[in-house]
């Protein structure tokens, strides 16, 4: 049997398409016959009527610690009614990398914001901890530092819980 979050879309029931929220792995070289060392995998983040692909590098984590990640990055979102949490999409080894591509996610009652952002590890005023990349986070902001309006997606709290169920996270 493949990962969990392998083709799970949230789409359950009688979901409306504008609030849905996944975040899967849509390919993955050692289970679509590549070999167990291959270094990228493909995943997809969905959110409201809108859908992403990224790459997954390999190198440092497997498909299986991105999806421990998520499910601990939804679980960190639910714990309170403001709290933001981070998807990580991609990461290589923080010791010899200055960057980790992700998705910050903004809990603001029942609305969900989700963005996507780079953590920048040589501005981090101590070291990180990939078990915990909420805590890296920068605040919500809808402007970049060049005044322009930052790409946002929004979903509500339910839908992220109900999608985090829907895997097996309890």
């Amino acid at each position: 049997m493949g990962e969990p979050w392998r083709g799970v879309r949230g789409e359950a029931g009688a979901i409306s398409r504008n609030n849905r929220f996944a975040i899967e792995v849509i390919g993955d070289p050692a289970s679509e016959g590549g070999v167990s060392s291959a270094s990228e995998a493909a995943g997809r983040v969905t959110v409201g009527g809108s859908s992403e692909s990224f790459p997954m590098d390999l190198s440092f984590w497997t498909v299986g610690d991105y999806s421990r990640s998520w499910e601990r990055a939804l679980r960190e979102l639910e714990a309170s009614k403001y709290s933001t949490s981070c998807l990580i999409s991609s990461i290589t080894d923080p010791e010899t990398v200055n960057f980790i591509f992700c998705w910050p996610i903004y809990r603001e009652r029942g609305d969900v914001y989700v963005q996507n952002s780079i953590i920048f590890l040589d501005d981090l005023e101590e070291q990180f901890n990939p078990q915990e990349p909420w805590c890296y986070v920068e605040a919500r902001s809808l402007v970049d530092e060049d005044g322009r309006r930052v790409s946002e997606w929004s979903t509500t709290t339910s839908q992220v819980r109900r999608f985090r169920e829907s895997i097996g996270g309890q």
